[in-house]
Formats: C-alpha cells, sequence, structure tokens
C-alpha cells in the first residue's frame, strides 16, 4: 500500500444530513421535524430542565444551608512549612506560587496559619496572619508584612 492509496474504511466517515432539499432528498419538506408541533416551529423547545409542567427537579429537591457569596477565601500554609527557606528569606506570595507550597493565591490572598515550630528568621509578606503565626515568626526573630 502506498501513501496515495490510503483511504478512512467504508462507513467510517458519514456525511451530514442536508434538510430542506426538495423532496427526492429524502430530507424535504418538514425537513425530519414532522408536522406540527412545537419542536416543528423555528424557536420551537422547551428550556433546559422543563418537564412538561411537572414541578421540575431543581425545585424539588430540598434545599439545605446557606452560601454566603460575600465570603473572603484564603490560600493557607502552616509556619512549619515556612522552614524549608533559608534563614533571612523574604517569603512572598509569589515565592509561595514558585516554589509549589500553594497552588494559587485565592481571592482573599495569602494566610498564614500559626500551626507547627519555626527556628529561622525569615520575612514573611502576606495578607492575613493569625495571633500564633505572629507570636511564632518574631519569636523565631523573624519579620511580618502585611499586604492590603
Amino acid at each position: 500500500m502506498k501513501l496515495h492509496e490510503m483511504a478512512p474504511n467504508k462507513g467510517s466517515k458519514k456525511g451530514r444530513k442536508r434538510v430542506g432539499r426538495g423532496p427526492s432528498s429524502g430530507h424535504g419538506g418538514t425537513s425530519c421535524r414532522g408536522n406540527n408541533g412545537q419542536n416543528s416551529r423555528s424557536g420551537g423547545g422547551v428550556r433546559i430542565g422543563f418537564e412538561g409542567g411537572q414541578m421540575p427537579l431543581y425545585r424539588r429537591v430540598p434545599k439545605r444551608g446557606f452560601k454566603n457569596f460575600n465570603r473572603v477565601v484564603y490560600s493557607t500554609i502552616n509556619v512549619s512549612a515556612l522552614e524549608r527557606f533559608e534563614p533571612h528569606t523574604e517569603v512572598t506570595p509569589a515565592l509561595l506560587v514558585e516554589s509549589g507550597m500553594i497552588k494559587k493565591v485565592e481571592d482573599g490572598g495569602i494566610k498564614i496559619l500559626g500551626n507547627g515550630e519555626l527556628s529561622k528568621p525569615l520575612k514573611v509578606i502576606a495578607h492575613r496572619f493569625t495571633q500564633t503565626a505572629v507570636e511564632k515568626i518574631e519569636k523565631a526573630q523573624g519579620h511580618i508584612e502585611v499586604l492590603k
């Protein structure tokens, strides 16, 4: 077999249905839509989730809880995770993303939590700090800087 003799298998490539091209095509007249009814008309059909007048599923299912649309989501990291950096390093959100410690900076920014211990002096720059995180960073002769 040569390259110019290659072809797709018979029946693997199906042509599109050409509707409204006369009676001899087999798809003329009503263009495969039937004679009457909502779906035969232009713009016809029902919206997504419509069940013919029956109460739709999204209204039958009970709603539970409360969704706070004004909540602020932070990317969190513990003080113990900062132990991997060299002493006197400036730990910024960009450095945390670059080092793979967090995937992305959420809308609220980065929040440093106080879980674990820190033995190196670091300058930590973040959007929020817990009180215990501040104490542990300053106990290790480090500094914090709050971003707006």
